[in-house]
């Protein structure tokens, strides 16, 4: 019950602010949409309060059938490793609500509407354990953000929305196609069924690309990274926080819950792919972050170069490399979303994203330059920050599979510090640059609560990681056991 609470409860108070009425009153709108976002959380903290963390299995298990001709069901249910992201969702979604709470000024109830909506569709994916449920509730989280960067974006918003909405929906229609084969083989669309189904080399190999497509695409992993920079440059800030806070999750988890369970064999034949991919992405979109003029952009790349070194963890199918990629999925949720939010700080006051237009900021927002000094060292990998924690992790493990898998990887402090201080030095340091950056006012209260916020989750998670490790521990072990008793 909670999980479908988790689910619906937003979508609820999305619906409840579209039928508050139009922009007259935008200040109702508001209200009910923090409420509802904050219901939302809430009704989530018991699935952490009361998840016993010993316990490899599935919680908080729903069951109702849906449609029973085709064993269709609603099935919900999470684990160590889904349970996180649901509260990472929630959380993220009420500092979105709070983060466009002046700055959205026409068409707010559908704006707000649109991420409450969106909240839901995601806890549904990450709760599913029917795979028609997962698919109708991972395609469905495309509606929201097509809107959000159609409507409220830059002035490419069309193009961007249209290339983020092609580039996914194709890959998600080859995982349709291995769902409906698995379904065949089986005759059930119960994800945990298909773990324990005995599946020739050929058939996972031809069903792992099904799938690599679909969530290759979502993490995304070089080479179909294209949309995201495009996607980000344009989306309004709340829209880049989501996207990278939580759906680049959805392509990650969508490996750990069906590549590596369903399909262990052509995991472990095609690992050497999957790292190849990964160290592309660490390595040279490191170097492609570097270059870039655009905040937006520059943050975009260092979130695909981020994201290379999970998939790089769950292919080295150890304990430390899977888990510090989930821990590296949770630290990337705050840190990015922490780093759009800044850009849109800046934006809000002086509407350009170009770093040559700043300059000596520290000396007109002093609070805002030392918080996001805290979220550039995160993002640079900095100890005692959450940044640290996951990428240590990850490099351990790689380390124990082979040391130049873990030197390419270590690559990525270096070029995340270089691109991200670069970048801070460039905006926050020197003199003022020019009239604008003069006239730039602090951090207001509502400012200073996101990103406080933010800061404290950072902090926490890098000085006191075990609340987050110890939940996955569990249940890594037994996905880990899994895929290596298939193998033999």
């Amino acid at each position: 019950m909670l999980l479908s609470l988790a689910i619906w409860v937003p979508i609820a108070a999305g619906l409840l602010v579209l039928a508050a009425g139009g922009d007259e009153r935008a200040a109702l709108q508001r209200k009910i949409a923090l409420a509802g976002a904050v219901l939302g959380l809430l009704v989530t903290i018991p699935l952490y309060t009361q998840f016993q963390a010993a316990n490899p299995g599935m919680q908080f298990v729903q069951l109702v059938p849906w449609i029973e001709r085709f064993s269709i069901n609603y099935h919900l249910g999470v684990d160590g490793i889904s349970v996180l992201f649901v509260l990472l969702n929630s959380f993220i979604t009420v500092l979105v609500v709070i983060g466009g709470w002046t700055v959205i000024e026409s068409r707010v109830g559908q704006y707000n509407a649109a991420f409450l909506i969106l909240s839901g569709l995601l806890n549904g994916v990450f709760s599913a354990l029917d795979a028609v449920l997962f698919y109708v509730f991972f395609e469905a989280t495309l509606i929201p953000m097509f809107i959000i960067i159609g409507i409220w974006g830059g002035p490419n918003r069309v193009y961007a929305a249209l290339k983020f909405f092609l580039y996914t929906l194709f890959g998600s229609l080859l995982m349709l196609v291995a769902l409906l084969y698995l379904y065949g083989e089986s005759g059930s669309f119960a994800i945990l069924d298909w773990h324990q189904l005995p599946l020739p080399l050929a058939a996972q190999t031809w069903l792992f690309f099904g799938f690599l497509f679909a969530f290759a695409v979502k993490v995304p992993m070089w080479p179909v990274h294209t949309w995201l920079p495009d996607a980000h440059t344009e989306a309004p800030t709340g829209g880049s926080v989501v996207l990278a806070a939580i759906l680049l999750k959805l392509g990650a988890y969508g490996f750990i819950r069906f590549t590596l369970p369903i399909l262990p064999d052509a995991s472990r034949e095609l690992a050497w792919l999957m790292i190849g991919l990964s160290l592309i992405a660490v390595v040279y979109i490191g170097l492609v972050a570097l270059v870039q003029a655009d905040m937006k952009k520059l943050i975009a790349y260092s979130s695909i170069s981020h994201m290379g070194f999970v998939t790089l963890g769950f292919f080295i199918f150890n304990s430390l490399g899977v888990e510090g990629a989930l821990v590296q999925m949770i630290s990337h949720g705050f840190v990015s979303a922490a780093l759009f939010f800044c850009v849109g700080v800046m934006y809000d006051r002086i509407h350009t994203r170009m770093i040559a237009d700043y300059g000596g900021v520290v000396n007109s927002m002093p609070k805002f330059a030392a918080l996001m000094m805290l979220f550039a060292m995160a993002n640079s990998g900095l100890p005692a920050t959450s940044g640290f924690v996951g990428e240590f992790l990850v490099i351990m493990g790689a380390m124990k599979a082979n040391f130049w898998l873990a030197f390419l990887a270590a690559t990525t402090l270096v070029f995340g510090a270089a691109y991200t201080l670069w970048m801070y030095k460039r905006v926050i340091f020197g003199p003022v640059a020019n009239e604008h950056v003069a006239s730039l006012t602090d951090l207001n209260p509502r400012e200073l609560a996101v990103l406080a916020s933010l800061a404290v989750a950072v902090l926490f998670m890098g000085i006191y990681p075990l609340p987050f490790t110890d939940v996955m521990h569990a249940a890594v072990n037994e996905l880990l056991r899994h895929v290596a008793l298939s193998k033999s």
